[in-house]
């Protein structure tokens, strides 16, 4: 399979010192931004999908009724901070 090439970037010579000062030991500019690219790239997919998952979670939350509203969560765990904190007195107390 045949490489291919990205189109060519200008950069002023600020940025292009900054990044050879950050090169490897026998890292080339050229590798330097093709590993660049290849993570952006990665990590773009993967803000993508948990977009996308968001999306889905929450039409799915919409068509089954919604969840619970901020109160009914905040008493809940209100509820287990409370429990937690008895917990802890009586293990004091022993």
């Amino acid at each position: 399979m045949r490489s291919a090439t990205f189109p060519p970037i200008r950069v002023e010579p600020e940025v292009r010192a900054e990044v050879e000062a950050v090169l490897r030991e026998g890292e080339s500019l050229t590798q330097f931004i093709e590993e660049a690219v290849v993570a952006t790239a990665a990590w773009r997919r993967v803000q993508a999908e948990f977009v996308n998952r968001g999306e889905a979670a929450i039409g799915r939350w919409k068509r089954e009724g919604g969840g619970s509203t901020v109160d009914e969560v905040m008493a809940g765990l209100q509820g287990r901070l409370d429990e937690a904190k008895r917990r802890a007195a009586q293990r004091r107390a022993r």
